[in-house]
């Protein structure tokens, strides 16, 4: 049977004013407008206050927290951030003191020697892959082996070895390596290598149980690291799987050894939102009393606004200070 329903009556629809709803955006939370020669601290404060605008702003003061109380800023990074072009950002930060410690993934090791070697780095993957001569770049893999079998690598952690071999090589780019920067200023760059990952494993010099052995010092080295970070802050750039799952370990190891490890900054920088460094680098390690901020876009952006935004905000306090916090 057919039955008529009729519109809704909106004659008793409760209201109230405006006035007295909370509200979540204001004006005092709008942009400002920018001015012809403007300095960058004045483009900050003009970026609205709402969502990762106030994000970049909380990473940018914890990160000149953790300088001026000597906590530890760690940067990790995939090997996007030195293909990207930010290696001299990463090392100027170094070189300032504000960063004490960069972990990276095995391929960062290729790209930094490579960027050290020639100025150049990054093969087109596509035809190479074609004809097999992907990865197959001769003098690369014989400066990584060489390194690996060098006492440094087995005594100091291979970032330690690699970055004491390119400062002995002469190299003419050296100035933009992060591993030399790493040997040369007593700033630990660990390096964390999944066999397999990565080109210089396909060449027959490889040897997998001394770089094991040094990547597995380098993990020891980070963790000495990560049970100081109390009050500092961690940071993700790019690596969606390894170094989430380092840092993670890291974290749990120095709570076993009874480090306090409760309030700290932790950060994530790429194009979307993984799910293990979203969980691992964000959420669980945070989850006693942190922070843990995200902020999607492209790191060639994103890592020369936060640098900037610290270097302005600590002026000459963090004029090429020496090392601090290292191993």
């Amino acid at each position: 049977m057919k039955r008529d329903v009729g519109p809704i009556d909106l004659g008793r629809v409760k209201t109230y004013a405006l006035a007295d709803r909370p509200s979540k955006v204001g004006t005092p939370e709008f942009a400002g407008v920018w001015a012809p020669g403007g300095t960058f601290s004045a483009f900050l404060e003009r970026l609205p206050r709402a969502l990762a605008a106030s994000d970049l702003r909380a990473v940018i003061a914890a990160i000149v927290t953790a300088f001026r109380e000597q906590h530890p800023v760690i940067f990790g990074m995939g090997a996007h951030v030195i293909k990207t072009g930010l290696s001299p950002i990463v090392v100027d930060l170094m070189q300032r003191g504000i960063l004490t410690g960069v972990a990276l993934n095995g391929a960062g090791i290729i790209h930094d020697l490579e960027v050290a070697m020639t100025g150049r780095t990054s093969e087109e993957v596509g035809p190479a892959l074609d004809d097999g001569s992907f990865g197959m770049a001769e003098e690369t893999a014989a400066a990584i082996h060489g390194a690996v079998a060098a006492q440094a690598s087995q005594i100091e952690g291979l970032g330690r070895g690699v970055g004491v071999h390119i400062l002995n090589s002469g190299f003419p780019f050296a100035s933009n390596s992060i591993l030399a920067a790493g040997a040369r200023l007593g700033i630990p760059v660990t390096v964390h290598v999944a066999i397999g990952t990565d080109i210089v494993h396909m060449h027959p010099g490889f040897d997998a149980a001394r770089t094991g052995a040094a990547s597995y010092l380098d993990f020891r080295i980070l963790a000495a690291q990560v049970a100081r970070l109390e009050g500092g802050v961690f940071m993700n750039a790019g690596s969606a799987v390894i170094l989430p799952e380092v840092f993670l370990k890291t974290v749990s190891l120095a709570r076993n050894l009874g480090h306090r490890l409760d309030h700290f900054t932790t950060v994530n920088l790429d194009f979307i939102r993984h799910y293990r460094p979203t969980v691992n680098v964000l959420q669980r390690p945070t989850a006693r009393g942190g922070r843990g901020i995200h902020l999607v876009g492209h790191h060639e952006i994103l890592l020369p606004l936060i640098a900037a935004g610290v270097i302005e905000a600590l002026g000459e306090t963090a004029a090429f200070a020496p090392a601090r916090l290292g191993s």
